[in-house]
């Protein structure tokens, strides 16, 4: 049986390829779902997408996801600097985390260099554009089906 993942992007990631495409690129939400749902098949994954604008949608998501998911690739958007609640809901996932940034957050505003969902993260990609999803099933499937 395959190895089953959530795939969450918080808030605003659902105007990718409208917000700010000289940062974000002009992919839209919907091509990095579909995207991550083809790179899990090759990889003998199955991927469940999601996305939120609100921080409690994406805890209690993380909560469920305890007895039915084997890892979590999670771009937490602008919670990444702000979201303890996130940080504890992933701190309760006994699975794999690998989190994502489009952007490097490292390059940007100070106040995005900090993430706390990294403190959790058994890996952290930054700064490889939507490719960064791929890699991070990638890691996963290395992890899990290792």
């Amino acid at each position: 049986m395959p190895s089953s993942i959530l795939l969450l992007n918080g808030p605003n990631l659902n105007m990718l390829g409208l917000r700010q495409p000289e940062i974000y690129g002009r992919d839209t939400l919907a091509d990095v779902e579909a995207m991550c749902i083809e790179a899990g098949k090759q990889l003998g994954l199955t991927v469940e997408a999601r996305q939120s604008n609100y921080e409690g949608e994406l805890v209690t998501w993380i909560q469920q996801a305890r007895d039915v998911f084997d890892g979590i690739v999670i771009n937490p958007g602008a919670y990444s600097h702000t979201s303890i609640a996130i940080l504890d809901a992933l701190n309760a996932f006994e699975g794999k985390v690998v989190e994502v940034h489009i952007s490097d957050i490292h390059a940007r505003e100070e106040f995005r260099h900090h993430s706390y969902v990294s403190h959790r993260a058994d890996h952290v990609i930054v700064g490889q554009g939507i490719k960064g999803y791929t890699m991070a099933l990638d890691e996963l499937a290395n992890r899990l089906l290792a």
